[in-house]
């Protein structure tokens, strides 16, 4: 290929990265210390280290090895439970009891959760935070204060086939809405179903209303003022965002709104569709559809040129922190920081495909390294998870997709707003 793969979207800077133990049931009493910072005192005693990701067990486990031969005296045990589990249980199993030395929580609603229940340590100033991108910790933060540390990160913006994007005779990402429509026409002319988007699987499909309204919203918490009552579904910005999310129609596939994520990422791997309008959380998958080609994410910019506040969005997930009523807090301490070491974060990263959080890490993996410049872009913190209320994300997602269905913007805006206003009464 003549197109520099690594540098295709640097333009884009002109627009702006084990077995269950016993558990604590309803009632128990909260963690010791309430929130204060975790205790110092040498390493001693099993770390129980309480997480939902089944499928590091095998990473963690050889991490977990390595951090027992390097400190004496100290074991790791892994504490395994589905997620849906998690989010509905570990709050009640982490509070005085002896599980979750150690323990992550997904952004948003269980992060606010357990950190209003003093679970979390704080972490503000201690070392182990050096160790991380600040910009990219920001979901780990409440108050003024580190509470958790966000390990993985994600981009939950369009995966974009860039064999196509060079068959098309494209060399440079658009910085403005115009050159993104310009580009899915050129795209369509090639032959290519511009956009993949799996309109019939809302949490999938809501990945692409972050880029959507990420430069359009009139400030950066939009979505919680939404929810808070302030802002309304039917305000200019979000109805601008609604007649361009109408304008994306004839680039979608054929029946976008009746197509299921599987379906959306089949036509994106065999090469038919340019982009998948979900995230590179997918990419993984694409590689198993048998996709081949090289990929990168990219993101619409809705704007006019120069205005775009953000070239693109992420999300940082699996919010590491350090349990307030743990009898080992030393070494649980020194299990965090094992993991924030640059050489274990890139064991981690590498063997899960997985970006990361910390500074420095060494990606081998192919789609890994393409997409670890945008760790260092001027990207927002995905918006649509600031809404704590699933009913109303799902409104104004859901005007999203109905508009693409045909629906007018301004109806389904209308449509979405006596939802939220029903909600949150």
């Amino acid at each position: 290929m003549t197109l520099h793969r690594r540098s295709f979207l640097a333009v884009a800077a002109a627009a702006g990265a084990g077995a269950l133990a016993a558990c604590a049931g309803p009632g128990s009493t909260a963690p010791k210390g309430g929130g204060q910072p975790a205790a110092t005192g040498k390493p001693e005693g099993k770390v129980s280290f309480a997480h939902w990701r089944a499928e590091d067990r095998a990473t963690f486990d050889q991490l977990g090895n390595a951090f027992a031969a390097a400190t004496p005296g100290v074991t790791v045990a892994q504490d395994i439970t589905p997620s849906n589990d998690y989010q509905s249980q570990a709050l009640n199993r982490l509070r005085g009891s002896k599980i979750g030395d150690v323990f992550p929580t997904f952004r948003g609603a269980q992060f606010e959760q357990f950190v209003k229940a003093g679970v979390y340590a704080d972490l503000t100033g201690q070392d182990v935070v050096q160790n991380y991108e600040p910009a990219l910790i920001e979901a780990g933060r409440k108050d003024g204060k580190q509470w958790g540390l966000p390990y993985q990160v994600v981009f939950p913006m369009p995966v974009v086939n860039l064999e196509a994007l060079q068959k098309a005779g494209l060399s440079e990402a658009p910085g403005d809405w115009d050159g993104f429509l310009s580009m899915l026409e050129k795209l369509k002319g090639a032959g290519f179903t511009p956009i993949a988007w799996p309109g019939a699987d809302i949490g999938n499909a809501g990945q692409l209303f972050n880029s959507m309204v990420m430069n359009n919203q009139p400030s950066d918490d939009a979505c919680a003022q939404v929810e808070a009552g302030k802002l309304k579904a039917t305000d200019p910005w979000f109805v601008q965002t609604l007649r361009q999310y109408a304008q994306l129609r004839p680039y979608f596939q054929p029946n976008a709104t009746g197509t299921g994520a599987e379906a959306a990422q089949q036509l994106f791997s065999s090469g038919r569709a340019a982009m998948l309008a979900t995230g590179s959380y997918q990419i993984a998958s694409v590689r198993s559809m048998g996709g081949k080609f090289p990929v990168d994410v990219l993101a619409p910019i809705t704007t006019t040129k120069g205005k775009a506040k953000y070239q693109g969005t992420y999300n940082a997930t699996f919010i590491l922190g350090l349990n307030t009523g743990s009898a080992v807090q030393p070494a649980a301490k020194a299990w965090l920081a094992f993991l924030s070491d640059k050489a274990n974060a890139t064991t981690y990263a590498n063997a899960t495909v997985q970006h990361v959080t910390v500074k420095g890490v060494d990606y081998q993996n192919a789609d890994l390294k393409q997409l670890a410049p945008w760790l260092q872009k001027k990207t927002m913190l995905a918006p649509r998870f600031q809404f704590l209320n699933l009913d109303v994300r799902n409104a104004l997602e859901g005007a999203c997709i109905s508009v693409v269905g045909g629906t007018s913007p301004e109806q389904a805006a209308e449509k979405a707003q006596q939802v939220v206003a029903e909600k949150i009464r």
